[in-house]
């Protein structure tokens, strides 16, 4: 087979047919003097003197037309979007522009046909555009056709193709699992569809191929990977989408190291092809640690500002707020003691806005004189903040804030005042990659209002070997045997090693609250095929959609997604979902409606 990178291909040597010879990001200087055809749309039009120029586009990018006096009436009826097709010679430009690769070249049109005229688009169709987002997600199709739409598309596309280049030179098989499967109680809502043959019964969309990937492993394929479609019914947010892709993976015979070093692995090499970036090493954290210096599950590391915890420099000083508090953290934020009395109170408007849920902000500003100035000196001295400062490894120059509260809480809101201001002060470069793994995550966590255990993760992940005996005595303090990939603050992955014992199953289960019947009215078949002979075996899902983003430095997924839904889980465009009319009975669709090919 043929292993050249197929992204090395110039363009023009394209198969092109009877509508173009090339297409419009191909023609350069050395192609001057040649005949060509393109074809594509009407981006804008100029008209200077005599002539008219014309922007011709298609995704390759955008050549410049000139139209003599015999097409310039043609030319001048042009409108935006029109596709046309032209016949022509490339000549030299003589005002070259350096911003386009065809920059140096131009065509002199002899021929035009206009192949669709095109109503005036709603919204310009440039990399800055005046159309706003609902109007964009309406006529998506218009939008998609934007430069920069359409390098996202792109790059999710490279990042595929390197996802399967990357696993299957070590030995993953793709195989696919069924979309119409059976409803979970754990995790998210499913969405459901109602069975017309079996009536009164409904399958779910898979939330993650799980159970299947794990039957896998039963079957002996010990190398399993899917770029999935995932589906969950649950409020959305800007990085949620009701359908979700995932690089689902499953290996045999490994351990959690052996997992972590196969997906660092491909992460590095994704980072290599696609960004041309070497990552550093991938440090791991604890989950406990992760909590206790920053205050997140999926710290962002790409800068300092760790929590210190203060309660014995602090307390007992009829200060009652911090007297009062389990916690009393504080954050430095270097060379910031310039900040003014405006930009401070807007930092304690910010705390106690719904989204923190603070009640307030202390401050200490180092002064560059060895001095401090606190908007708590009434209850604390020059040698009290001092020792403040000392604690926190707080320099002059330097602005210390302090929260306090529950602890648990108070972490909580210091996690978003840190991410807030590393957000202000420039220190969260989107071009700048910091992965990391977090690993020991609590096994289960308890819910007050069902008064039970949810798995933190999912049923199936296997406590630590070392923890296994507490699961009888104190379940609170089991450590899973899981792991979530983390990258800028973001959890881009997350996995765990599997368990293969019937018996640990069963325990589990039973800590979760289900009933051996309800066990196994859900999972009799996961059950029944551990009894023949599974071996060990763990995996890790990652969010295609997110990773997408992030090597695109961008926040938001949607821009990844050919046709995404908006907040409220619609397709404004196509005004999905809708009823479905009374009388229209699944059975009409006959098979003849399709082509046989499909």
């Amino acid at each position: 087979g043929d292993h050249r990178d197929l992204h090395s291909f110039p363009t023009h040597a394209l198969p092109i047919y009877m509508y173009r010879s090339h297409t419009n990001g191909a023609l350069r200087i050395e192609d001057v003097n040649k005949e060509v055809t393109l074809a594509g749309w009407v981006q804008k039009t100029r008209e200077m003197g005599a002539m008219t120029f014309v922007d011709l586009r298609d995704r390759y990018g955008i050549t410049q037309l000139v139209f003599g006096e015999e097409h310039i009436a043609i030319a001048k009826e042009l409108g935006r979007e029109d596709v046309i097709q032209v016949k022509g010679l490339v000549i030299e430009r003589e005002s070259k522009n350096k911003n386009i690769p065809t920059g140096e070249i131009e065509i002199t049109v002899k021929e035009i046909t206009v192949l669709n005229k095109s109503k005036t688009p709603p919204f310009t169709i440039e990399d800055e555009t005046d159309g706003g987002e609902e109007l964009r997600m309406q006529y998506r199709y218009l939008d998609l056709r934007r430069k920069p739409l359409q390098d996202a598309l792109k790059l999710r596309h490279k990042l595929s193709i390197e996802v399967r280049k990357y696993l299957d030179s070590i030995d993953f098989f793709e195989i696919e699992t069924p979309y119409l499967i059976k409803s979970t109680p754990e995790g998210a809502r499913d969405f459901v569809v109602p069975s017309r043959m079996n009536e009164g019964q409904f399958y779910a969309l898979p939330q993650s191929p799980q159970t299947f990937k794990q039957l896998l492993m039963v079957s002996g394929y010990d190398r399993y990977y899917q770029i999935v479609r995932c589906f969950r019914d649950e409020d959305l947010r800007a990085d949620r989408q009701p359908e979700f892709t995932q690089i689902d993976c499953e290996m045999a015979f490994v351990n959690q190291e052996d997992v972590l070093n196969t997906f660092e692995g491909m992460v590095d090499y994704l980072f290599k092809k696609v960004k041309g970036l070497e990552v550093d090493a991938f440090p791991r954290m604890g989950y406990a640690t992760a909590i206790e210096k920053y205050g997140s599950d999926k710290p962002d590391i790409r800068f300092g500002m760790t929590f210190n915890y203060i309660n014995e420099e602090t307390q007992n000083k009829g200060f009652n707020v911090f007297d009062q508090a389990e916690s009393v953290i504080a954050i430095v934020a270097e060379d910031c003691s310039t900040y003014t009395r405006k930009e401070l109170d807007k930092l304690v408007d910010f705390v106690k806005t719904p989204q923190v849920g603070a009640k307030g902000l202390v401050y200490v500003k180092c002064n560059e004189d060895g001095t401090f100035k606190s908007s708590v000196d009434k209850f604390y001295n020059q040698d009290d903040l001092k020792a403040w400062a000392d604690k926190c490894g707080a320099k002059a120059g330097d602005l210390i804030l302090v929260m306090s509260g529950n602890k648990a809480e108070t972490q909580n809101q210091m996690n978003v005042l840190r991410l807030h201001l590393g957000n202000e002060l420039g220190l969260r470069n989107p071009n700048i990659y910091a992965p990391l793994w977090v690993y020991d995550f609590p096994l289960l966590e308890w819910d007050e209002e069902s008064g039970r255990y949810h798995a933190m993760h999912h049923p199936f992940t296997s406590p630590k070997e070392e923890d296994i005996h507490l699961l009888e005595t104190e379940p609170a303090k089991v450590r899973a045997n899981a792991y979530d990939l983390v990258l800028n603050g973001t959890e881009i992955g997350g996995g765990s090693i599997r368990i293969h014992d019937k018996k640990v199953q069963a325990k589990m289960f039973e800590l979760l609250g289900f009933s051996d019947e309800e066990a196994q009215a859900q999972f009799g078949f996961l059950m029944n095929a551990f009894e023949y002979g599974a071996p060990p075996h763990g995996g890790i899902a990652l969010g295609f959609d997110r990773l997408c983003a992030l090597f695109g430095g961008q926040e938001t997924i949607r821009d990844f997604i050919a046709f995404p839904k908006n907040n409220s889980g619609r397709d404004v465009m196509i005004d999905s979902p809708s009823a479905i009319a009374k009388d229209r009975k699944s059975t009409r669709l006959t098979p003849v409606t399709w082509p046989s090919r499909m």
